[in-house]
């Protein structure tokens, strides 16, 4: 009986798909880098690290983890990079939505058929800021000088073209009036960065996410002029209108999200799915959330690459009404 038993379930397990067997569990066994495309500082720089803690701190992984910085082209460095290990799931990185407006915009053929979409974590809003003693005081004020010569004033933004920054910004321009394909736009590594050159006086504006200047307006030294978000932010960014109620109706997020190199199997992508979905759950992340203005947005794998499908016929009409797409 116990013969016939065994005989019977090898049939079975022969009988299946290859795809349907059971696989073997998979953890990593050597340190995992988080791979960012900009500067340190950046906000992206900052989701990293905030990942990076909760994982430690809570022992989600068995190894050690550091964060990587490969700032440059867009982002594309750095996923030039990841996929320099292809199926090594000891390899992740953030996105932006760099990973599709590059190749929209012509920036970077890579997109997100050439990664392993892992998870989507949040969104955030993008406000535009200026100096202190900048004559500019409201979004309609930066509108109607851009108006009469769309390249009187240096926009900077990171960290390429086309992308959250440079779209959340030229939406709303574009919704006064303002030709942005003549935009004075200067393109930084981090926003960081921006923000310093911003405070240096060698340019205008910046246009970056909320968390990026909070600390230089609390000081009083950058003034907000507007944010992209469809209504006004929380806690000590209240005060900040948005573009829409200053007439303009533009509303923009950006999202960020988890990707492995191409190539990464089923085993592994549902061992990372499963550690991010403790990260999400946990106290620290919470509080990361409400600290730096992330409105949640969590998809697993699956549900991530859907999304990045639809994402990226929309920014695809959305980047050509707007003249900026290749």
């Amino acid at each position: 009986m116990m013969r016939w038993a065994r005989v019977l379930a090898a049939n079975i397990l022969l009988a299946m798909p290859f795809a349907a067997w059971p696989q073997s569990a998979w953890q990593p066994s050597k340190n995992v880098e988080i791979v960012i495309g900009a500067g340190a500082g950046a906000a992206a720089d900052r989701t990293a690290r905030v990942i990076q803690k909760i994982i430690e701190g809570r022992k989600l992984v068995p190894v050690t983890s550091s964060v990587i910085n490969k700032p440059g082209g867009g982002y594309s460095l750095s996923w030039i990079y990841l996929n320099q290990h292809p199926g090594d799931a000891h390899y992740l990185a953030i996105t932006t939505l760099a990973l599709l407006t590059n190749t929209i915009a012509g920036v970077n053929p890579l997109t997100y058929t050439d990664v392993t979409p892992v998870a989507q974590l949040f969104t955030d809003y993008v406000v535009v800021a200026v100096r202190a003693d900048s004559p500019l005081r409201t979004g309609r004020d930066l509108v109607e000088r851009l108006k009469v010569d769309p390249s009187a004033l240096s926009i900077a933004l990171a960290a390429s073209l086309g992308n959250q920054n440079h779209i959340a910004i030229a939406l709303a321009l574009k919704a006064g009036g303002v030709d942005v394909k003549k935009l004075k736009i200067v393109v930084l590594n981090s926003s960081a960065l921006s923000v310093t050159t911003l405070l240096g006086g060698h340019v205008d504006a910046i246009a970056a996410t909320a968390t990026n200047v909070l600390s230089q307006v609390q000081a009083g030294k950058l003034r907000v002029l507007a944010v992209s978000s469809p209504q006004r932010l929380p806690g000590e960014l209240a005060s900040i209108p948005t573009w829409k109620e200053q007439g303009y109706d533009a509303v923009f997020g950006n999202w960020r999200g988890v990707i492995g190199p191409k190539g990464i199997g089923t085993a592994q992508i549902n061992y990372w799915e499963n550690v991010f979905g403790k990260v999400v759950a946990s106290e620290e992340w919470k509080e990361a959330m409400a600290k730096n203005f992330w409105s949640d947005f969590y998809l697993n794998s699956r549900d991530s690459r859907t999304f990045l499908e639809q994402e990226s016929r929309r920014l695809k009409a959305l980047l050509t009404d707007l003249g900026l797409a290749k």
